[in-house]
């Protein structure tokens, strides 16, 4: 099923109310739940973050400029909120709540799972993954009962693809860093989320994208401003 709409904000119900996500572009997004809100991956290039909701909780994927930009974190960041980061952001950001691949934390009522994020062929020229397995998360969190997961910059790795029970995913779509459309069908096949939004989508041509899931009726496809 596809829905393709330009709206900023779409509302998703859960058990314990309303999950209002607002779509920024390219990996920033956040989510209002139950008072709380929950910026992941603030970059002050796509927004004036003083005039945003302030962050309660605030999650990094990674440690690349365009998903931790400390300038945007700490105008959103409210005083004392957590964020929730690798160890490498953790150097630069000492206070931060450190988060490895497959850990489990309960932050402000709310379940985290870190999800390993990483390449796996496409690589730079000296033959490193543009993200190197054991440096970048994805995240599910559990927003009442509702788990949405937020995969960062990966490929469609096997934890990935072992997922389950998700309600809303976000799956990057740029080359050369994250997925082709067809990995990115390749992983929705596989753990079939509700809802799925390609996410930090650079120049990829959405078409192809909904059109490879187009047999796979029981995920709908929504597209969103996320170049």
């Amino acid at each position: 099923m596809f829905n393709a709409t330009s709206t900023a904000t779409d509302t998703i119900k859960t058990a314990s109310g309303d999950l209002a996500i607002t779509f920024l572009g390219h990996a920033s997004l956040y989510f209002n739940f139950a008072g709380l809100v929950v910026h992941v991956d603030p970059w002050a290039k796509l927004a004036d973050y003083a005039k945003l909701p302030p962050a309660d909780l605030i999650l990094i994927t990674h440690d690349h400029l365009d998903h931790f930009d400390p300038d945007a974190v700490a105008a959103i960041r409210k005083s004392g909120a957590p964020v929730v980061a690798t160890r490498i952001v953790a150097g630069k950001l000492p206070d931060a709540v450190v988060m490895a691949n497959g850990d489990v934390e309960n932050l402000l009522g709310l379940r985290i799972e870190a999800v390993p994020a990483y390449n796996i062929l496409h690589k730079r020229d000296s033959g490193e993954p543009f993200h190197p397995k054991g440096t970048g998360n994805g995240y599910v969190a559990d927003f009442g009962g509702k788990r949405v997961y937020v995969a960062g910059d990966t490929e469609n790795t096997p934890e990935m693809k072992a997922l389950r029970d998700i309600g809303v995913a976000f799956l990057p779509m740029n080359l050369p860093y994250t997925m082709t459309p067809e990995m990115v069908a390749d992983a929705a096949k596989a753990f079939k989320p509700t809802i799925l939004y390609p996410y930090h989508f650079g120049d990829t041509d959405l078409s192809k994208l909904t059109a490879l899931m187009r047999d796979t009726p029981e995920v709908e496809v929504r597209l969103r401003k996320m170049p």
